[in-house]
């Protein structure tokens, strides 16, 4: 269980501040998710944060 940032993403910076668990971090052209750290926001937030401020509708559940 864990979220991917497509190559859609606009580089906006929104999804980075709402990871709970510091999984999202900028790369080269759009921003990453560590899978390995990504734990669905489950004890956190109702949803996964990330995805919920996505303009772009860039990150998906892999």
């Amino acid at each position: 269980m864990a979220h991917r940032i497509t190559d859609t993403c606009i580089f906006c910076g929104a999804c980075e501040p709402e990871c709970p668990v510091n999984a999202i971090s900028p790369g080269e052209d759009t921003y990453i998710i560590n899978e390995a750290l990504c734990v669905d926001c489950v004890g956190h937030h109702s949803e996964p944060a990330c995805a919920a401020v996505c303009p772009g509708e860039s990150i998906i559940k892999v």
